[in-house]
Protein backbone atom coordinates (compact mmCIF):
# COMPACT_ATOMS: atom_id res chain seq x y z
CA UNK A 1 0.00 0.00 0.00
CA UNK A 2 1.03 3.61 -0.56
CA UNK A 3 -0.88 5.04 2.57
CA UNK A 4 -1.56 3.55 5.73
CA UNK A 5 -5.08 3.93 7.24
CA UNK A 6 -5.03 4.61 10.86
CA UNK A 7 -8.17 5.46 13.16
CA UNK A 8 -9.56 5.50 16.75
CA UNK A 9 -11.70 2.90 18.50
CA UNK A 10 -14.78 4.91 18.32
CA UNK A 11 -15.07 3.56 14.34
CA UNK A 12 -16.99 0.55 15.61
CA UNK A 13 -15.78 -1.50 13.01
CA UNK A 14 -15.97 -5.28 13.91
CA UNK A 15 -13.33 -7.68 13.29
CA UNK A 16 -14.64 -9.21 10.43
CA UNK A 17 -14.94 -6.00 8.85
CA UNK A 18 -11.34 -5.58 8.76
CA UNK A 19 -9.98 -8.62 7.31
CA UNK A 20 -8.02 -8.05 4.64
CA UNK A 21 -7.69 -4.18 5.41
CA UNK A 22 -4.75 -3.34 6.86
CA UNK A 23 -6.28 -0.41 9.30
CA UNK A 24 -4.81 0.47 12.87
CA UNK A 25 -7.34 0.69 15.67
CA UNK A 26 -5.93 3.21 18.18
CA UNK A 27 -8.31 2.61 21.66
CA UNK A 28 -9.81 5.29 24.22
CA UNK A 29 -9.78 4.50 27.37
CA UNK A 30 -13.15 3.63 29.49
CA UNK A 31 -12.73 4.43 33.40
CA UNK A 32 -15.60 3.20 35.75
CA UNK A 33 -14.41 5.06 39.19
CA UNK A 34 -11.12 3.71 39.84
CA UNK A 35 -10.91 0.75 36.98
CA UNK A 36 -9.86 1.70 33.44
CA UNK A 37 -10.07 -0.05 30.69
CA UNK A 38 -8.65 0.24 27.28
CA UNK A 39 -11.26 -0.19 24.77
CA UNK A 40 -11.48 -3.62 22.49
CA UNK A 41 -8.43 -4.60 24.46
CA UNK A 42 -9.46 -5.33 28.02
CA UNK A 43 -13.68 -4.86 27.35
CA UNK A 44 -15.51 -5.79 24.94
CA UNK A 45 -19.34 -4.34 24.01
CA UNK A 46 -20.85 -6.72 25.83
CA UNK A 47 -18.81 -6.46 28.96
CA UNK A 48 -19.50 -2.53 28.81
CA UNK A 49 -23.35 -2.40 28.34
CA UNK A 50 -23.60 -5.12 31.58
CA UNK A 51 -21.21 -3.07 33.85
CA UNK A 52 -22.39 0.08 32.95
CA UNK A 53 -26.02 -1.35 34.33
CA UNK A 54 -24.55 -2.01 37.80
CA UNK A 55 -23.07 1.26 38.96
CA UNK A 56 -24.48 4.68 39.75
CA UNK A 57 -22.00 6.84 38.29
CA UNK A 58 -21.45 7.63 34.81
CA UNK A 59 -18.38 5.80 32.93
CA UNK A 60 -15.79 8.29 31.52
CA UNK A 61 -13.73 8.31 28.37
CA UNK A 62 -10.44 9.46 27.74
CA UNK A 63 -8.70 10.06 24.54
CA UNK A 64 -5.67 7.76 23.90
CA UNK A 65 -2.03 9.13 24.67
CA UNK A 66 -0.38 10.64 21.84
CA UNK A 67 2.21 7.75 22.34
CA UNK A 68 -0.40 4.75 21.31
CA UNK A 69 -0.65 7.26 17.73
CA UNK A 70 2.69 7.52 17.46
CA UNK A 71 3.06 3.40 17.52
CA UNK A 72 0.45 3.13 14.86
CA UNK A 73 2.26 5.67 12.61
CA UNK A 74 5.51 4.80 12.81
CA UNK A 75 4.61 0.91 12.10
CA UNK A 76 3.12 2.06 8.62
CA UNK A 77 6.30 4.18 7.93
CA UNK A 78 8.74 1.75 8.54
CA UNK A 79 6.54 -0.65 6.05
CA UNK A 80 7.87 1.52 3.19
CA UNK A 81 4.08 3.38 2.79
CA UNK A 82 4.80 6.44 1.43
CA UNK A 83 1.99 8.45 3.68
CA UNK A 84 -0.25 7.89 6.91
CA UNK A 85 -3.81 9.12 7.32
CA UNK A 86 -5.37 8.70 10.66
CA UNK A 87 -9.29 9.21 10.45
CA UNK A 88 -10.76 10.61 13.44
CA UNK A 89 -14.17 11.16 15.58
CA UNK A 90 -15.44 14.55 15.45
CA UNK A 91 -12.43 16.83 17.25
CA UNK A 92 -15.96 18.91 18.04
CA UNK A 93 -16.51 16.50 20.57
CA UNK A 94 -13.35 14.73 21.94
CA UNK A 95 -9.73 15.66 22.36
CA UNK A 96 -8.64 12.52 20.29
CA UNK A 97 -7.96 14.22 16.95
CA UNK A 98 -5.87 16.88 19.13
CA UNK A 99 -3.76 13.62 20.23
CA UNK A 100 -3.35 12.14 16.82
CA UNK A 101 -1.65 16.05 16.05
CA UNK A 102 0.59 15.81 18.74
CA UNK A 103 1.93 12.47 17.91
CA UNK A 104 2.18 13.35 14.20
CA UNK A 105 4.52 16.62 14.50
CA UNK A 106 6.42 14.59 17.37
CA UNK A 107 6.98 11.67 14.77
CA UNK A 108 7.68 14.58 12.01
CA UNK A 109 10.25 16.01 14.29
CA UNK A 110 12.05 12.36 14.40
CA UNK A 111 11.58 11.94 10.11
CA UNK A 112 11.73 15.40 8.43
CA UNK A 113 10.44 13.44 5.57
CA UNK A 114 7.47 11.74 7.54
CA UNK A 115 3.86 12.49 5.62
CA UNK A 116 1.60 11.99 8.08
CA UNK A 117 -2.01 13.51 7.91
CA UNK A 118 -4.64 14.11 10.63
CA UNK A 119 -8.51 13.94 9.13
CA UNK A 120 -11.28 14.79 11.39
CA UNK A 121 -14.18 12.87 10.07
CA UNK A 122 -16.89 14.51 12.15
CA UNK A 123 -18.29 12.22 11.99
CA UNK A 124 -18.44 8.97 15.21
CA UNK A 125 -19.49 5.07 15.32
CA UNK A 126 -21.08 3.90 12.04
CA UNK A 127 -20.58 7.63 10.39
CA UNK A 128 -16.50 7.35 10.98
CA UNK A 129 -16.51 3.37 10.36
CA UNK A 130 -17.71 3.74 6.79
CA UNK A 131 -15.30 6.41 6.16
CA UNK A 132 -12.48 4.30 7.29
CA UNK A 133 -13.65 1.27 5.20
CA UNK A 134 -13.84 3.51 2.24
CA UNK A 135 -10.24 4.69 3.12
CA UNK A 136 -9.01 1.44 3.06
CA UNK A 137 -10.24 -0.35 0.83
CA UNK A 138 -8.85 2.82 -1.76
CA UNK A 139 -5.52 2.08 -0.12
CA UNK A 140 -5.39 -1.50 -0.14
CA UNK A 141 -6.19 -1.09 -4.34
CA UNK A 142 -3.15 1.22 -4.60
CA UNK A 143 -5.30 4.75 -4.28
CA UNK A 144 -2.44 7.33 -2.96
CA UNK A 145 -2.73 9.50 0.04
CA UNK A 146 -4.06 12.76 -2.09
CA UNK A 147 -6.87 11.05 -3.63
CA UNK A 148 -7.71 9.15 -0.77
CA UNK A 149 -7.75 12.36 1.61
CA UNK A 150 -9.48 14.49 -1.02
CA UNK A 151 -12.85 11.86 -1.11
CA UNK A 152 -12.46 11.65 2.73
CA UNK A 153 -13.29 15.11 3.17
CA UNK A 154 -16.01 15.02 -0.23
CA UNK A 155 -17.77 11.99 1.30
CA UNK A 156 -17.58 13.29 5.49
CA UNK A 157 -19.72 16.21 4.34
CA UNK A 158 -21.81 13.87 2.81
CA UNK A 159 -22.28 11.75 5.65
CA UNK A 160 -25.23 11.87 8.41
CA UNK A 161 -25.74 10.11 11.82
CA UNK A 162 -28.72 10.06 13.69
CA UNK A 163 -29.66 8.07 16.66
CA UNK A 164 -32.83 7.82 19.32
CA UNK A 165 -32.05 7.38 22.86
CA UNK A 166 -33.74 4.63 24.73
CA UNK A 167 -33.33 5.70 28.28
CA UNK A 168 -32.53 9.02 29.74
CA UNK A 169 -30.60 7.83 33.03
CA UNK A 170 -27.41 8.13 31.13
CA UNK A 171 -28.46 12.00 30.66
CA UNK A 172 -29.21 12.04 34.17
CA UNK A 173 -26.09 10.49 35.34
CA UNK A 174 -23.90 12.78 32.95
CA UNK A 175 -25.60 15.82 34.56
CA UNK A 176 -27.09 16.93 31.24
CA UNK A 177 -30.49 16.75 33.07
CA UNK A 178 -31.87 17.14 36.12
CA UNK A 179 -33.49 13.73 38.26
CA UNK A 180 -36.82 15.51 38.04
CA UNK A 181 -36.54 15.83 34.08
CA UNK A 182 -35.52 12.50 33.57
CA UNK A 183 -38.07 10.64 36.09
CA UNK A 184 -40.41 12.74 34.07
CA UNK A 185 -39.44 11.99 30.77
CA UNK A 186 -39.19 8.28 31.41
CA UNK A 187 -42.88 8.65 32.82
CA UNK A 188 -43.47 9.92 29.41
CA UNK A 189 -41.90 7.80 27.56
CA UNK A 190 -40.18 10.67 25.66
CA UNK A 191 -37.45 9.29 23.08
CA UNK A 192 -34.98 11.83 22.30
CA UNK A 193 -33.32 12.37 18.85
CA UNK A 194 -29.79 13.22 18.04
CA UNK A 195 -28.28 14.82 14.57
CA UNK A 196 -24.23 14.17 14.44
CA UNK A 197 -24.12 15.34 11.25
CA UNK A 198 -22.47 18.31 11.76
CA UNK A 199 -19.54 16.97 14.43
CA UNK A 200 -21.43 17.71 16.59
CA UNK A 201 -24.23 16.68 18.75
CA UNK A 202 -27.91 18.15 17.90
CA UNK A 203 -31.25 17.55 19.42
CA UNK A 204 -33.14 16.89 16.12
CA UNK A 205 -36.43 15.97 17.65
CA UNK A 206 -38.29 14.18 20.60
CA UNK A 207 -41.06 11.36 20.16
CA UNK A 208 -43.55 9.93 22.44
CA UNK A 209 -42.98 6.09 22.44
CA UNK A 210 -39.74 4.10 21.00
CA UNK A 211 -42.13 3.13 17.78
CA UNK A 212 -42.65 6.84 16.86
CA UNK A 213 -38.47 7.72 17.37
CA UNK A 214 -37.97 4.85 15.04
CA UNK A 215 -40.66 5.75 12.69
CA UNK A 216 -39.46 9.42 12.52
CA UNK A 217 -35.57 7.87 11.88
CA UNK A 218 -37.33 5.77 8.54
CA UNK A 219 -39.26 8.90 7.74
CA UNK A 220 -35.78 11.12 7.58
CA UNK A 221 -34.30 8.13 5.71
CA UNK A 222 -36.97 7.90 3.07
CA UNK A 223 -36.80 11.58 2.16
CA UNK A 224 -33.21 11.81 1.84
CA UNK A 225 -33.22 8.63 -0.85
CA UNK A 226 -31.84 7.79 -2.88
CA UNK A 227 -28.98 7.41 -0.20
CA UNK A 228 -25.52 4.85 -0.13
CA UNK A 229 -23.93 2.96 2.76
CA UNK A 230 -26.75 2.66 4.97
CA UNK A 231 -25.61 1.45 8.51
CA UNK A 232 -27.91 0.54 11.25
CA UNK A 233 -25.79 0.84 14.94
CA UNK A 234 -27.15 0.01 17.99
CA UNK A 235 -26.26 -0.76 21.61
CA UNK A 236 -27.67 -3.60 22.33
CA UNK A 237 -30.89 -2.79 21.47
CA UNK A 238 -33.31 -5.72 21.41
CA UNK A 239 -35.45 -4.04 18.56
CA UNK A 240 -32.45 -3.50 15.99
CA UNK A 241 -34.09 -6.32 13.87
CA UNK A 242 -37.25 -4.84 13.38
CA UNK A 243 -35.53 -1.81 12.56
CA UNK A 244 -33.72 -3.23 9.64
CA UNK A 245 -37.25 -3.97 8.41
CA UNK A 246 -38.39 -0.44 8.96
CA UNK A 247 -35.62 0.97 6.86
CA UNK A 248 -35.49 -2.16 4.16
CA UNK A 249 -39.08 -0.79 3.17
CA UNK A 250 -37.82 2.37 1.68
CA UNK A 251 -34.48 1.87 0.83
CA UNK A 252 -33.55 -1.18 -1.56
CA UNK A 253 -29.76 -1.64 -1.58
CA UNK A 254 -27.81 -3.31 1.49
CA UNK A 255 -27.93 -2.34 5.00
CA UNK A 256 -24.98 -2.77 7.28
CA UNK A 257 -25.12 -3.09 11.27
CA UNK A 258 -22.65 -2.32 13.47
CA UNK A 259 -22.86 -2.44 17.73
CA UNK A 260 -22.64 1.13 19.56
CA UNK A 261 -19.20 0.69 21.59
CA UNK A 262 -17.76 2.14 24.95
CA UNK A 263 -16.79 5.74 23.25
CA UNK A 264 -20.69 6.40 22.06
CA UNK A 265 -22.57 4.10 24.51
CA UNK A 266 -20.85 5.99 27.40
CA UNK A 267 -23.32 8.89 26.63
CA UNK A 268 -26.12 7.28 24.90
CA UNK A 269 -27.19 4.34 26.59
CA UNK A 270 -28.20 0.91 26.39
CA UNK A 271 -30.55 0.81 23.83
CA UNK A 272 -29.20 3.33 21.37
CA UNK A 273 -30.43 2.68 17.87
CA UNK A 274 -29.37 5.18 15.04
CA UNK A 275 -28.26 4.79 10.96
CA UNK A 276 -26.02 6.74 9.19
CA UNK A 277 -25.72 6.85 5.72
CA UNK A 278 -24.04 8.91 2.93
CA UNK A 279 -26.08 11.09 0.24
CA UNK A 280 -24.58 10.66 -3.09
CA UNK A 281 -22.06 12.97 -4.65
CA UNK A 282 -23.34 15.40 -7.39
Amino acid sequence: MTAGIVTDSSCDLGDDELEGLDVEIVPLFIRFGTDEFVDREQINVEDFYRRMATVDELPQTAAPPPGRFEQAFTRFLDAGCEAVLCINLSSAISATMQSAVQAADSVRSQRSDADIRVLDSKSVTAGLGTLVLQAARMATAGDNADTIEAFVADASDRTHVFGTLDTLENLRKGGRIGGAQAMLGSMLSIKPIVDISSGEVEEAAKQRTRRKALGWLRDTLSAAEPVECLTVMHGEAADVGDFCDMLAAVHSGDIRVCKVGPVVGTHAGQGVLGMAYQVPAT
